[in-house]
């Protein structure tokens, strides 16, 4: 059984920087994709970034250049680092796993931009 567990939300001013940790148990394949999902209130679920095989990464046009992805395939651990955080950042993060169709979350962490 697969579970996710991020950690590293929280309250950052506009400008600012954090980090996002998602540690995973269970059997991870490094060929499937994990990543990072948000989701603000009253909108949509959206993809922030994924990356396969510790490489090959793809992000929304809203955070390249600000957010990057990486993963620790023996810790089965992926992370996001986000800078240069705007309000619009804000929304709860999720973790996710990808094994074909389906799809593994995690529970979210809050990450909230303000002055």
């Amino acid at each position: 059984q697969v579970q996710l567990v991020e950690s590293g939300g929280g309250l950052v001013q506009p400008g600012g920087s954090l980090n996002l940790s998602c540690a995973a148990s269970g059997r991870i394949l490094s060929f499937y994709p994990m990543g990072w999902y948000r989701q603000a209130p009253g909108k949509q679920r959206e993809l922030v970034a994924t990356i396969r095989d510790g490489t090959t990464t793809n992000y929304a046009d809203s955070v390249k250049g600000r957010f990057t992805i990486s993963r620790d395939s023996a810790k089965k651990s992926v992370y996001l680092q986000m800078s240069s955080l705007k309000p619009e950042d804000t929304a709860v993060y999720y973790c996710n796993y990808k094994v074909g169709r389906y799809d593994y979350w995690g529970q979210g962490t809050q990450v909230t931009v303000s002055s």
